[in-house]
């Protein structure tokens, strides 16, 4: 078993080719991760735990990968991140307005994804196609664009009261993706909603809503040799060795023989990566 890297761990990279092309970081290192389909690779946990952020050692990491200090003051840390309908800006109490002008006060798309079915969500136009492929969508079809991500989040809680908004990470990892009609369910969304999306029209203006039109869905396909017989989920907190034949990569998950990890969910965590 040779070593390819160790250090502090972050989400991987991905490239939107056929299929999605990963890298994952490891110190400064960034090791080509489809490569290693169908080899035996070794993840191991060795108890320490960075700061992503500002560096410091912890003994717990919170919203994967910060420190305790920093999860409390940092903005991308905020509630506002998970429910961007609660953005407070324009109240003038962000923890960092500077962030928040350059994250938050920026185009954002609503989206329709196929990821374990159906879903909305949201993301910064810059974005895309990441966001989909780390939530493992095989589909993936951008509806509406927006100026801000207030009205990003405003227009996803009137549309989830009609479509589903999280994904089933069990579903997602397995084997058989049914492919759908995000069009058909685009126009069944813009039917039902026709007259909340018109409030938020005239709470917003004309100018910062644009429904889109003309765009065709994409379709994303994975690194994925097999699927694991069982979604078992490893967990480095518990067991700090991860061993076995890699069978494929989707989302933000590696896939063996015998489960499944999330490596997003050990940000700052360090790892050693060894294969044969």
């Amino acid at each position: 078993m040779q070593v390819l890297a160790q250090g502090l761990m972050r989400k991987m990279h991905s490239r939107l080719e056929t299929p999605v092309d990963y890298q994952l970081p490891l110190a400064e290192s960034l090791i080509p991760m489809n490569a290693l389909l169908g080899k035996t690779v070794r993840l191991r946990y060795t108890g320490k735990i960075q700061c992503v952020h500002c560096g410091r050692n912890t003994n717990k990491s919170f919203n994967s990968g910060y420190c305790y200090p920093c999860f409390q003051s940092l903005a991308q840390c905020d509630s506002c991140i998970i429910h961007p309908e609660k953005c407070h800006y324009d109240q003038g109490t962000c923890r960092e307005p500077a962030w928040g002008e350059e994250y938050c006060m920026q185009d954002h798309i609503i989206y329709l994804a196929n990821s374990s079915g159906i879903k909305v969500g949201i993301t910064r136009a810059t974005q895309v196609p990441t966001r989909w492929v780390d939530q493992g969508a095989v589909q993936a079809l951008p509806i509406v664009r927006v100026r801000t991500r207030l009205q990003s989040g405003a227009i996803e809680v009137m549309f989830k009261q009609h479509v589903a908004d999280k994904t089933n990470w069990r579903d997602m990892l397995r084997e058989g993706d049914q492919v759908v009609d995000l069009n058909a369910e685009k126009a069944r969304l813009l039917d039902l909603c026709h007259d909340d999306l018109q409030d938020l029209v005239q709470r917003f203006g004309f100018h910062a809503i644009s429904v889109l039109h003309g765009v065709d869905p994409i379709e994303i396909r994975y690194p994925v040799q097999g699927y694991p017989d069982k979604i078992a989920s490893y967990n480095f907190d518990k067991d700090p060795l991860v061993e076995g034949t890699l069978l494929g990569i989707k989302g933000q998950y590696l896939m063996f023989d015998g489960g499944v990890i999330n490596l997003r969910r050990y940000g700052g965590y360090h790892i050693e990566l060894s294969s044969t």
